[in-house]
């Protein structure tokens, strides 16, 4: 692939996410020239709370845990699929990561250069305005993170995980593409407890289980 393929198939992709998918071509092609393309293999760190935030990235293709460790114990803050962006906030205050994040695949990741895309901004303001409102929305997913590890018993969070799976993806039946071990993690519990709450929801009736199939009855 040549340069300005290369260049091209990144502008094109770019154009699907969110917060460029409004900008004319002049702006996603010099968003495109900054970009930088990375592979990680799975169980690959990309950085390790406490870094330096020179950037923030894209997800091509596979999944991303953002993810904090305390007491020996992992807390998954959120995995990130293809065309989720993520480290954007502490990539443009200027400080360091607040968590980790690592490749639970195989995955290829766009990263955006902090002072590159400033340079970008200064030359086109009203992508900050844009990135102004990623701002405010993952805040609002950190707060309900903290209402649901503080409020909800684990099969309320189970239930309400699966929930969310079920309406993005407009079906009733969803397969569990990730390990107990980490959707555990994800939930902000431990494998044995994710267990209980799967037969406790098994027994009101809520779901089925084959395997790593389950399909959710009401």
């Amino acid at each position: 692939m040549t340069l300005t393929e290369n260049l091209l198939e990144i502008q094109n992709f770019l154009h699907k996410i969110p917060i460029f998918a409004n900008i004319n071509q002049e702006k996603l092609q010099a968003i495109a020239h900054i970009t930088i393309i990375q592979n990680y293999k799975k169980g690959e760190i990309l950085f390790w709370e406490g870094d330096e935030a020179t950037g923030f990235f894209i997800v091509k293709n596979g999944r991303i845990k953002v993810f904090k460790i305390g007491n020996n114990k992992e807390q998954i803050i959120h995995i990130f699929g293809t065309e989720e962006y993520f480290a954007e906030v502490p990539a443009f205050d200027g400080g360091n990561f607040p968590a980790s994040a690592a490749a639970i695949e195989n995955s290829q990741v766009l990263f955006i250069p902090r002072n590159s895309f400033f340079r970008v901004l200064q030359q086109h303001p009203t992508l900050a305005i844009v990135m102004l409102g990623t701002f405010a929305k993952h805040l609002r997913y950190l707060t309900n993170l903290v209402d649901t590890l503080s409020f909800q018993e684990v099969p309320e969070r189970l239930k309400n995980y699966l929930l969310n799976i079920s309406q993005k993806n407009h079906t009733n039946i969803i397969t569990l593409d990730i390990p107990k071990t980490q959707l555990a993690a994800l939930l902000g519990t431990v494998p044995e407890t994710l267990s209980r709450a799967f037969y406790k929801l098994h027994q009101e009736g809520f779901l089925k289980m084959d395997g790593t199939k389950i399909t959710i009855i009401k």
